[in-house]
């Protein structure tokens, strides 16, 4: 029935597509690269002080704003305005010098100022963990800043200046305070590659090109940005010319996609991993509380058959929500598919009838995954009913711990073992609906430690506990797929190594006509 329904479906785009016509027949303005992103657009995407410990953001943050360090082309880790930065010798202070003489996209200078007001400003994913290690901020000079911390801290660079966290990207303190808040969502400011133009919220973003970016001038005069959540219209707009990139083209868009000799399947691994959470695993009179009905439910679900059917094969299975590319990772095999087994442990757990799970909450524009997910547990007696959310408001939902039954999770923030680990395991993070003693213990042990093999051993043992208490059950390291059309000379995907986005958008060429 599967194969009946995709054979179904790939006859119906290529009548779509004989009815709207060849790739380019609409054309777009001179100089406009047009991307169909895969969910509303939040405005809350557009602020550095809203990160979630998703990579999402990023995908607007990497035009519009900058950051004291962020991945470049070769560089995790590239001084951006930031020119440089040390470490004290007894660990507590870190000194960065600013580049000198940029301009905010409205004309206001860029100053140590501004870097302070955006980190005490924050509030996104980590930011309670930041605000209690960092316990004053000097500003020596106006392109000098110094961050002194409570006790040395090997990880400060990894939560404060990667992509882990939204904090070091930084806007104009004296716009914010002009505009406040709402008048910061409604017309942002940064000092990205591409200034604002205009927008209508959840819809469409437009931005024109920053010619005095630091880094070079970019080449596209206007990025338009349209919130797509269902995947045939992406691909429909590709054909017809009315996008040149479309995201997370899986399943039989990715399959056309790939056949068709006008359009190119892009595809990089990222450092995102989907799996399943378990909020209610800590409640005693929960089902969920048991590890069996946990590793049952992961048990039940083939994974390997979700990754041919919608990522083409190209995803790899994983045993870990952190992959195996981060500093600290440890490589774990996932469990196998065995139904036959899954039904054991719930029989043994004492549910040999199955129980009835509540809701499956996912993001709307990953729900393709969710409903064969929701199929095997089903199957396996865990009846369960798909819950798709917005994904702005599912990640706030998740984070107020708003969400009961299972969850759908993922991430594709950047950071390291330990990033993933506070975020979505250890207790207090922005993620966590509960948490075990030993793994906080463990967590707060590798917090401070200095020796790096130590550490490493210690973020081992805590991933190897996440494993055998069944905590999540993970689906995949995920493949990033797009489509792209035929006026892409460069798409910036897989530039960045582990991102699954355009980026550096300075970077992303048109062909000249």
């Amino acid at each position: 029935m599967r194969k009946l329904a995709r054979g179904i479906a790939l006859a119906s785009l290529a009548v779509a597509a004989m009815l709207t016509g060849t790739a380019g027949a609409q054309g777009q303005p001179e100089g406009q690269l047009t991307i169909a992103f895969d969910a509303s657009i939040a405005p809350t995407f557009l602020d550095p002080a809203e990160t979630p410990g998703i990579g999402t953001p990023f995908v607007f943050l990497y035009a519009m704003h900058d950051a004291l360090i962020k991945p470049l082309p070769g560089n995790d880790t590239a001084p951006c305005l930031a020119e440089s930065w040390k470490e004290s010798a007894d660990g507590l202070t870190w000194e960065f010098k600013l580049r000198q003489g940029l301009k905010f996209h409205n004309g206001d200078p860029f100053t140590a100022e501004d870097v302070k007001f955006s980190f005490q400003r924050y509030k996104g994913v980590s930011a309670k963990l930041l605000h209690d290690r960092v316990k004053a901020i000097e500003i020596p000079d106006p392109y000098r800043i110094r961050f002194v911390l409570d006790k040395p801290w090997p990880d400060f660079l990894v939560f404060y200046a990667s992509p882990a966290t939204g904090a070091a990207w930084i806007v104009s303190k004296k716009y914010l305070e002009k505009v406040g808040e709402d008048g910061f969502k409604r017309q942002p400011v940064g000092l990205g590659p591409y200034r604002f133009v205009r927008q209508s919220p959840g819809l469409e973003l437009v931005l024109e090109a920053n010619e005095q970016y630091w880094r070079k001038k970019p080449s596209i005069k206007t990025l338009v940005f349209k919130g797509v959540p269902d995947r045939t219209t992406r691909l429909a707009m590709l054909k017809t010319g009315e996008a040149d990139i479309g995201y997370l083209m899986v399943g039989v868009e990715a399959a056309t996609i790939k056949a068709d000799p006008k359009l190119r399947l892009a595809r990089v691994i990222p450092t995102a991993v989907w799996w399943l959470d378990f909020p209610d695993q800590w409640n005693p009179k929960s089902p969920w509380h048991d590890r069996r009905v946990r590793l049952a439910a992961t048990m039940a679900i083939d994974k390997q058959g979700l990754n041919e059917a919608e990522r083409l094969g190209y995803s790899r299975l994983t045993g870990s929500i952190i992959p195996s590319v981060m500093d600290f990772a440890l490589r774990l095999e996932p469990y196998p598919y065995d139904p036959t087994h899954a039904k054991r442990l719930l029989a043994e757990a004492g549910y040999p009838n199955g129980f009835d799970a509540g809701d499956y909450f996912c993001d709307a524009a990953i729900a393709y995954v969710g409903e064969p997910v929701v199929n095997y547990l089903n199957s396996a007696g865990i009846r369960v009913r798909l819950r798709p959310i917005e994904r702005a408001a599912f990640f706030r939902g998740w984070a107020e711990k708003k969400l009961k039954g299972l969850i759908q999770g993922g991430s594709g923030a950047f950071g390291n073992a330990a990033t993933r680990v506070e975020a979505f395991v250890a207790g207090g993070g922005a993620y966590v609906s509960g948490s075990y003693a030993d793994i906080d213990g463990l967590f707060l042990e590798q917090a401070g430690e200095l020796d790096p093999k130590r550490r490493e051993a210690t973020l081992h043992r805590i991933q190897q506990l996440i494993h055998d208490k069944a905590m999540i059950a993970p689906i995949w390291l995920n493949a990033g797929l797009a489509g792209l059309g035929p006026r892409v000379e460069e798409s910036g995907i897989g530039l960045i190594a582990g991102y699954a986005f355009s980026a550096p958008y300075e970077d992303v060429k048109l062909k000249s006509r």
